[in-house]
């Protein structure tokens, strides 16, 4: 390291025919011939990376040594590197150059010689790398490390990264690998990380902030560390609930040993998805970070076991082309599935197989199924279909044929990239169950096999008794009241509810002996689906119902809490005193309604109401995550509560690099802006937001 920063430091001495050596070679024609063959020409081995993100400007310093054999004599390979600037490179290194969106190293490369590139960059990232509030993260799945850091985009090029992240003193690093060491120098913290394998450069990342972590070792002895925010200390056994018992679970299924040297956990702010399987560093949203009572409604297991399930289906083993992104995506599911099996029950295993089914048979039947070969299929088929896929297939050849593929696969292609016809070898490899129909229904056709479906799903009881209830659907209420009563005294969760919303198009006067029953049952999921399905409250009904504010349950609460002050104005204050001090998820739902409430009810705490209005409205300013301002925005445009402030946070917002919320925003500014008088304060903000969102105001501002 010594030599390299010291041959930075003179590098205007260096001999300036290396420097038109590079300018003159990038005018030959080779580009075109390496961006489709080099992985035929290089391999790159490894990558040392010191990188300091600069919040303030939104950039990010770097300094890169790699080292690759060359594979064919060539003169030229390079990185994917997005809109950066190479700084200076080192003496004894190749010529380095910048052009476009790639890296240059310029040299005589010789045929099975290995070599080094040393060389600082900069670059202002335009998406991968985030800086909300006061938090740093990288995403790199499906657009590319490149951006923020010099790499190979093609997953089939698979590095060792061993990275090195700069912080402020008071701030956390979490990054792939094994943390080293940390030293401190000028001011600044840094932070050593080892990778011992390679992985795609995708799944290469880091996220800075102030988090504090709580350590477990799994039962073969991997430290797991689960971080969190100070403020979410209470919040860290609901949310990481199982964490150590899912890790143990899939080792044990899977029957490969976990292949990394540890594994963390980060909820993250602003994240753009539920969760990223960096490798050995998952970072998820913060909004699954839920206490004890939003575990009921809203927990992160699913999450949890998804993305370490990619640790081996994706990390370890990895596609080789879109094609095969089910190897990916299904398996993760469907391992998360048996994970979730392991800890809620068969029930709920096949609850959610026969709920994927349901939404995977409404697209087939509308003309858009899919093949899970479809390298440009959606989501549903290659999560879900592919988890079906999975299901059927471990039925079709038995347990121990398929948890051998399954061992053997991994073992096979460990650390390599993979094909759909690779896994399919292990499976006949192991069976002599002939699975071509299996091949052709579940991978190639694009059609859901909804029959095969449905008589996997009969192969559970209580698949069995929902089909039941749900059949009486179709049966006039008088003739299936006492079955309905029957499912609600002593109520399966689902089963129940579908009782429940049996209920809804019929005569009060005749299910509210069937209501009381499900209030009776004490079934929090039951007392839920009352409060979600129950329009009108009868007066019979007023104190059952009013008991659901009491419920462990956020979305009980928030429904039970509007419908009850809508219905009952004369207990308006009873129910703001009773629910004052609940927040809700992470989003504040109810905290945000009771805001709401609380300033439109005469009467109530007038000395406070100009508090609640600012809090309501400051909740739309860049200082929350997107989640709290999405909501806050919902409730000042339902009051009309509109000012320069929340029209201009609004503004911003419509450029937040969460797209979901950047398009409900646009949406909603759509709609604002077509009363004039918000028309006109709009149109005067472009001078108080940022360049890109004045970029943004003026192509919809019209003159």
């Amino acid at each position: 390291m010594l030599r390299f920063l010291t041959s930075i430091k003179n590098f205007e001495l260096r001999n300036l025919s290396l420097l038109l050596f590079g300018v003159l070679f990038l005018g030959f024609g080779f580009v075109g011939k390496l961006f489709a063959q080099q992985t035929d020409v290089v391999d790159f081995l490894k990558a040392e990376v010191t990188v300091t993100p600069i919040s303030a400007e939104k950039k990010i310093k770097g300094i890169v040594k790699y080292t690759f054999k060359i594979l064919q004599k060539t003169d030229s390979v390079f990185l994917d590197a997005k809109n950066m600037k190479v700084v200076n490179f080192a003496l004894e290194g190749v010529v380095v150059k910048a052009e476009a969106d790639k890296i240059w190293l310029l040299d005589n490369f010789e045929e099975g010689r290995t070599y080094t590139a040393f060389f600082t960059y900069e670059a202002v990232p335009q998406q991968t790398l985030y800086f909300p509030g006061n938090e740093i993260w990288t995403q790199g799945q499906g657009k590319y490390t490149s951006h923020w850091l010099p790499s190979i985009d093609d997953i089939n090029d698979k590095i060792e990264f061993d990275l090195t992240v700069a912080s402020s003193e008071a701030e956390n690093v979490i990054a792939n690998g094994k943390l080293l060491k940390t030293e401190e120098r000028n001011g600044q913290k840094y932070w050593h990380f080892d990778m011992k394998e390679p992985m795609s450069s995708y799944l290469v990342a880091f996220a800075i902030g102030n988090f504090d972590k709580k350590d477990l070792v799994s039962n073969s002895g991997i430290p797991l560390a689960l971080f969190y925010k100070p403020k979410d200390t209470l919040k860290v056994e609901p949310t990481y609930r199982y964490s150590k018992r899912i890790f143990d679970f899939l080792e044990t299924e899977i029957s490969v040993p976990y292949p990394w040297q540890n594994y963390k956990q980060v909820p993250v702010r602003d994240f753009l998805y539920a969760g990223m399987e960096n490798t050995t560093a998952t970072f998820f949203s913060e909004a699954f970070m839920v206490d004890s009572t939003g575990f009921n409604d809203r927990n992160y297991v699913n999450v949890n076991a998804h993305e370490l399930a990619h640790q081996w289906f994706g990390d370890m083993v990895t596609e080789k082309a879109s094609e095969d992104h089910w190897l990916q995506e299904g398996f993760a599911t469907y391992y998360a599935l048996l994970a979730e099996k392991e800890i809620f029950g068969d029930d709920y295993y096949y609850w959610q197989l026969y709920q994927n089914a349901e939404q995977l048979k409404a697209a087939s039947d509308e003309g858009k199924g899919e093949s899970l070969l479809n390298p440009k299929a959606s989501s549903l088929t290659f999560y879900q279909k592919g988890a079906w896929a999975l299901h059927i297939l471990r039925e079709r050849i038995g347990d121990e044929a398929f948890k051998t593929a399954i061992k053997n696969y991994l073992e096979k292609y460990k650390f390599k990239n993979v094909s759909t016809e690779d896994f399919l070898k292990e499976v006949k490899a192991v069976s002599e169950v002939d699975i071509s129909e299996f091949e052709k229904n579940w991978l190639q056709q694009s059609a859901f096999q909804s029959e095969e479906a449905y008589q996997s799903l009969l192969k559970s009881s209580f698949i069995i008794k929902y089909f039941e209830v749900s059949a009486l659907r179709a049966v006039p209420f008088l003739d299936k009241k006492l079955q309905l009563k029957t499912a609600l005294t002593f109520p399966n969760d689902f089963i129940g509810q579908e009782a429940i919303y049996q209920l809804v198009e019929e005569p009060i006067s005749e299910t509210l002996p069937l209501y009381k029953t499900a209030f009776e049952s004490n079934n929090l999921y039951v007392r839920q689906a009352v409060a979600l399905s129950l329009q009108t409250i009868p007066k019979e009904l007023q104190t059952e119902y009013e008991s659901l504010l009491n419920d462990e349950s956020y979305v009980t609460i928030e429904s039970a809490l509007y419908q009850t002050w809508t219905q009952f104005p004369e207990k308006r204050v009873e129910y703001l005193n009773k629910t004052k001090g609940i927040e809700g998820f992470q989003n504040k739902n109810i905290r945000q309604l009771w805001l709401a409430l609380a300033i439109i009810t005469e009467g109530y705490e007038n000395s406070e109401k100009e508090n609640y209005l600012n809090e309501l409205k400051n909740y739309t300013s860049p200082d929350y995550s997107f989640e709290i301002r999405e909501k806050a925005f919902e409730y000042v445009n339902q009051l009309q509560l509109w000012d320069l402030e929340t029209l201009k946070n609004l503004v911003e917002a419509c450029v937040h690099p969460t797209w979901r919320f950047a398009k409900s925003s646009k949406e909603l500014l759509n709609s604002v802006i077509q009363d004039k008088k918000q028309y006109e304060q709009v149109k005067v903000l472009g001078r108080q937001v940022s360049e890109k969102t004045a970029n943004y105001l003026n192509s919809i501002i019209k003159e």
